[in-house]
């Protein structure tokens, strides 16, 4: 923060700036810190896992790794999703600190859009749609679009619970 000549503190809106992603997933759209992001691939067809849920597709591989792939729309209930033309898949870095999951892929439809995420932009939208879905950690409006922000913590215990059955 800087201060004016008097010593009174003055915004400078580009400190409170950070990019962010909008990702379109089946039933809703994403907003996720840019940081989080390593790659946007095509989509292909994933390995399956056997007795995995609904949600967890499969399996892909990226740089030596064989990342899980996860229906973010299916694992929240917003809607059933599949891969196919036009879908993508966006490997997230993991936060939860597990050496085995470093990172996973996650099912999108269409291209990310990054976006800029000013304080001003981005508020909580107080619209009453009962209860926030499994995995969604706020709903919001960025410049009047509604979006929603993952609990990737909660996306992260949910896969470690999947692959671990």
């Amino acid at each position: 923060m800087n201060t004016s000549s008097q010593g009174t503190p003055s915004h400078d809106s580009s400190v409170q700036d950070i990019r962010g992603v909008l990702i379109q997933v089946a039933g809703a759209r994403l907003l996720l810190p840019n940081a989080t992001i390593s790659e946007v691939l095509s989509y292909a067809d994933p390995e399956p896992l056997d007795n995995a849920p609904a949600w967890l597709l499969g399996r892909i591989r990226w740089r030596g790794w064989q990342l899980p792939l996860v229906s973010f729309a299916r694992l929240a209930g917003l809607a059933e999703e599949r891969g196919g033309l036009g879908s993508k898949v966006v490997v997230l870095k993991a936060l939860g600190g597990d050496a085995r999951l470093a990172h996973f892929a996650m099912l999108t439809q269409g291209f990310p859009r990054l976006v800029t995420v000013s304080r001003d932009a981005l508020v909580a939208d107080a619209g009453d749609r009962g209860p926030l879905p499994h995995g969604v950690q706020a709903r919001v409006l960025l410049n009047d679009d509604a979006a929603l922000i993952p609990d990737i913590g909660v996306v992260e215990t949910s896969l470690q619970e999947a692959l671990a059955a």
